[in-house]
């Protein structure tokens, strides 16, 4: 009995060591800070959009976080500056993923701004990266003999449309597109410092 006792509270001062270590500490530490100034809170389109991404299991083959120079080519790879607490203010899940099967996407509005380009390569990524392993999203879109109005028709290029038919975005391809566009965290990581008060003379 007492080996089991022992053994018992052994146990759970190593699952409180654990949980302090690992849980606790790292939550403390990025409790307080704070959104940079030129981060925006989400809006609703964004918002639906991030389900989008989530839905479609798009944070299973992308990274939101580039890492630090010291720690890889991400600044090279063209993916920005590393992550710091701070770009994640308005994230509730976070998706900072941790698989790169595909490119890190922390910066990809800034990267690819083009609606079209977006658009385009949910229906059919090969058409614009050749030998991509990304799957195709067709189920975002619908073809059409003629568009009605509000449509949004993706201008696909040559050969990948359907004979004789329109591609046009669904509301959920819209929604998507305008939170991969929202992901540009090219403003500084620092904040700069407010300057000194300087005393009258």
């Amino acid at each position: 009995m007492l080996n089991e006792t022992k053994l018992l509270g052994g146990g759970m001062t190593m699952l409180g060591i654990a949980t302090g270590a690992l849980v606790v500490i790292p939550y403390l530490t990025v409790a307080q800070v704070k959104a940079p100034a030129l981060l925006k809170p989400y809006s609703s389109q964004e918002l639906r959009g991030r389900q989008q991404y989530i839905a479609n299991g798009c944070v299973y083959c992308h990274s939101q976080q580039p890492r630090a120079k010291s720690f890889g080519s991400d600044s090279q790879r063209g993916w920005g500056r590393a992550s710091v607490a701070a770009d994640y203010a308005y994230d509730n899940p976070h998706l900072l993923g941790t698989m790169r099967t595909g490119p890190d996407l922390f910066n990809i509005g800034a990267r690819q701004p083009s609606e079209q380009w977006h658009m385009g390569h949910l229906y059919q990524p090969r058409a614009y990266v050749t030998g991509s392993i990304m799957p195709s999203y067709p189920f975002l879109f619908e073809t059409k003999a003629k568009l009605e109005a509000g449509d949004v028709e993706v201008k696909l290029p040559p050969g990948y449309a359907p004979a004789g038919q329109l591609v046009v975005a669904r509301q959920e391809a819209l929604d998507l597109v305008v939170y991969l566009k929202s992901m540009n965290h090219t403003y500084s990581a620092v904040e700069a410092a407010a300057p000194a008060p300087t005393a009258d003379r």
